[in-house]
């Protein structure tokens, strides 16, 4: 289970490919054309869009199943990020300067029966039940110092279900990886 191995290069363009969408949608501008034709960038992937302000979530949407290029993901999840969160109001012109970007291309997903195959900082978890479903990306442990169990409950809670939904055999587990890169990273 390997998310896309992208080099330095790769993911500079994919940050601003990030930022320039961002940028024309909070102004109000015709979104930018990109003409890209590195083979990597042109992979179907799933990837996250995540909005940093004073280091705290600003915004952070994405599509766990690639529809078409990864760069082409990364510009749709950019516009969703910014204007269409429905836990944050939509991103301001003024806060543009204040706002750093951060990018998560995911591996395929992988069905899990034993919660001991998850490895903290290493995997995401997307857990499924009937029409709730709910994703943490690997990262999101981490920054918090969870363990493998409240990174479970997290995960359920975010779906809408009980705390330990995922003790239910009716309850879908998936792991994946994600490399995630960010602007703070490219500094």
């Amino acid at each position: 289970m390997a998310s896309l191995d992208l080099n330095e290069k790769q993911k500079k363009i994919l940050l601003d490919i990030a930022r320039k969408t961002i940028e024309c949608t909070v102004t109000g501008q015709k979104l930018p054309e990109f003409n890209i034709d590195d083979k990597t960038l042109n992979a179907v992937c799933g990837a996250f869009v995540t909005i940093h302000k004073n280091n705290n979530l600003r915004g952070c949407i994405g599509n766990v199943v690639g529809r078409g290029p990864l760069y082409r993901t990364v510009m749709q999840m950019a516009v969703e990020a910014c204007s269409h969160d429905p836990r944050f109001s939509p991103v301001s012109e003024n806060e543009l300067g204040d706002i750093d970007i951060e990018i998560s291309v995911l591996s395929p997903f992988e069905k899990i029966t034993d919660i001991e195959k998850i490895e903290v900082g290493v995997h995401g978890i997307f857990i499924k039940k009937g029409f709730y479903q709910g994703l943490l990306l690997p990262q999101v442990a981490t920054e918090y110092n969870w363990t493998r169990n409240e990174f479970l409950e997290h995960t359920c809670l975010k779906a809408g279900l009980g705390r330990n939904c995922y003790l239910d055999s009716k309850c879908e587990i998936y792991i994946f990886s994600a490399t995630v890169f960010g602007e703070k990273d490219m500094v």
